[in-house]
């Protein structure tokens, strides 16, 4: 007799009401002290948990930084040139839809949202948070806000900067006796080569490990790689967003 393997997943279906609102923040647009590139935020680490989150049916709302209008890094663009991304049909889709160019063309401010509004918070990455999240306090605070009532608070990639500092009303690093994951060295390293200098103004892993009391876990380079920690979610890099977000569905899910 053979093996009969199943598989099911929900999927939202058109007109289904939707099961709460997940925030994303993604960072406003700058410039790289290192390179002079224009930076913003990381195509894939917005649209694949997008997808999932969509999928699950939930409503998605974009938040950044500064507010206004979002630049993605044109290596995460998929009609870019370099071809980098090429291969990522998931933003590639996303960015034929109206609404979803209209969403990145003016997002409120992250001081403008109301954490009682949503039911989990995602941070987005890319080069952008390697100046604009680390030492954000408003950011800081909005993270804590949501990890302290008990909600999924998930950052990927390069946003996981913010937990190098990010703390708790107590005034306790939020990644304190936690295990986490972010952008790896090995990574950094693979980038640095690939474009002959070094892209970073510092290296979050480099960084993880000077921190006392907590875990900083890697899997090989460009897994997709995902932890979480009570309601603490960390993804690895930029093909980690989707399986992030799996982690905080199942965890609203209960």
């Amino acid at each position: 007799m053979t093996q009969v393997s199943e598989i099911q997943n929900y999927v939202h279906f058109h007109g289904a009401p939707t099961k709460g609102k997940i925030l994303m923040v993604a960072s406003s647009p700058a410039t790289s002290q290192q390179t002079g590139w224009p930076i913003g935020f990381w195509a894939a680490e917005l649209t694949h948990p997008l997808r999932v989150f969509q999928e699950a049916g939930y409503t998605v709302e974009l938040a950044s930084t500064a507010g206004g209008k979002l630049l993605m890094d044109a290596y995460s663009d998929p009609r870019d040139a370099n071809g980098y991304s090429a291969h990522d049909v998931i933003s590639l889709g996303y960015l034929q839809q109206a609404w979803f160019n209209s969403m990145l063309e003016n997002t409120p401010k992250l001081t403008e949202v109301n954490p009682a509004d949503y039911a989990a918070i995602f941070l987005v990455g890319g080069q952008g948070p390697m100046y604009t999240f680390r030492g954000n306090a408003a950011l800081e605070k909005l993270f804590a806000t949501f990890y302290e009532s008990g909600k999924p608070s998930a950052a990927v990639c390069h946003s996981t900067t913010l937990l190098l500092e990010a703390k708790t009303s107590n005034a306790e690093l939020i990644v304190k006796g936690k295990t986490w994951t972010g952008f790896a060295d090995a990574e950094e390293d693979f980038a640095d080569q690939a474009v002959g200098q070094k892209i970073q103004p510092y290296r979050i892993e480099t960084e993880a490990r000077k921190i006392a009391d907590t875990h900083f876990k890697v899997a090989p380079p460009f897994s997709a790689y995902a932890i979480q920690d009570g309601n603490l979610v960390t993804g690895q890099q930029q093909n980690s967003g989707g399986v992030a977000a799996e982690l905080v569905v199942k965890m609203l899910q209960g």
